[in-house]
């Protein structure tokens, strides 16, 4: 069976580097990066001679969701052509809307494509460490009012989207170490690799 697989927590918790080693472990893969699609947001945010700021409330009203929506297109396409799809973005609300779940399911029943989705956990002080460490400008604001950017996000697990009857639904990657992410790795290309029912 198909597979959407959509790797997913609050930024800098290491899903680009977990959803490359995931890419590369697995078969007959397409791997999709949601900040693929950063450099159309800049143009938009130039064009309309705003200030480049992604926690804005111009991002929120105009650019966001759209950006969501051109990946999860991209990946629906992608399933005509392969076996899985991997898309790493953050997701942080879709996750925890089950309407917008279960519409994306819905779709991949179309595709004869289930949906996994795997969680990166990783502590607050070790994200706002690998923050500091990649110094990109779409950290700037979120560096500079780190309790007020904190404050809006949220790294409890998805539980909700657990179904107890299908055992690759929702997958938690555990970043916090490098022991941590060896044994995760292991355990989760495990899983993804078995029949999921």
């Amino acid at each position: 069976m198909k597979k959407l697989i959509l790797v997913t927590s609050p930024p800098a918790c290491g899903k680009t580097y977990v959803s490359k080693q995931l890419a590369k472990a697995l078969k007959h893969v397409v791997y999709l990066d949601k900040d693929t699609l950063i450099c159309l947001s800049k143009q938009i945010f130039k064009v309309a001679g705003e200030e480049y700021n992604r926690s804005s409330k111009f991002f929120e009203e105009n650019i966001r969701d759209y950006e969501y929506e051109a990946i999860v297109a991209l990946a629906l396409e992608a399933l005509d052509y392969d076996d899985t799809v991997l898309i790493n973005a953050p997701f942080t609300r879709e996750i925890r809307d089950t309407a917008y779940i279960d519409k994306l399911k819905d779709k991949l029943k179309e595709k004869d494509a289930i949906l996994t989705v795997i969680w990166v956990e990783t502590t607050i002080e070790v994200c706002r460490q690998r923050m500091i460490e990649r110094n990109s400008d779409r950290d700037s604001w979120k560096l500079a009012n780190w309790d007020k950017y904190i404050a809006g996000c949220n790294f409890n697990i998805p539980s909700a989207l657990d179904n107890p009857n299908n055992s690759n639904d929702l997958l938690i990657f555990k970043n916090s170490s490098e022991d941590e992410f060896t044994e995760s790795l292991k355990n989760i290309v495990s899983i993804l690799e078995k029949d999921p029912f």
